[in-house]
């Protein structure tokens, strides 16, 4: 398998558990592994054989902008099952961090890992 990557996507979305954070905008920062199979697409250099990754994260932006949680987890387990439904994706990793959540720490957040792997069967 082989893997697409989106790495430090800025997204901005209302998410967090306190009564101040509900009425503000906050920006999550978010890596993805997308699995599949590139060989199609390179044989032909043809960018309908792959995943779009510009078409993926103008979908992300959008899921972002749409939606409001309280919890990074529910964001994180939400955008994977719309990112693997609508672009046929086999497996991800994604990442999600919320920077500034934690004075301490540069982000706080949750890493994923949805779907199988060819192979892992």
């Amino acid at each position: 398998m082989d893997l697409v990557l989106i790495d430090a996507l800025e997204v901005d979305t209302v998410i967090g558990v306190y009564d101040w954070e509900r009425t503000i905008t906050q920006t999550l920062r978010l890596d993805l592994e997308l699995g599949t199979d590139i060989r199609p697409a390179a044989a032909g250099d043809d960018i309908a054989q792959t995943l779009d990754y510009a078409a993926i994260s103008e979908r992300i932006a959008g899921f972002a902008e749409a939606h409001q949680f309280a919890l990074v987890e529910t964001f994180a387990e939400r955008l994977a099952e719309i990112l693997r439904a609508e672009f046929a994706i086999a497996w991800l990793r994604l990442t999600v961090r919320k920077p500034g959540a934690v004075a301490a720490a540069s982000a706080v957040g949750v890493s994923i890992e949805r779907g199988t792997r060819p192979g892992d069967i």
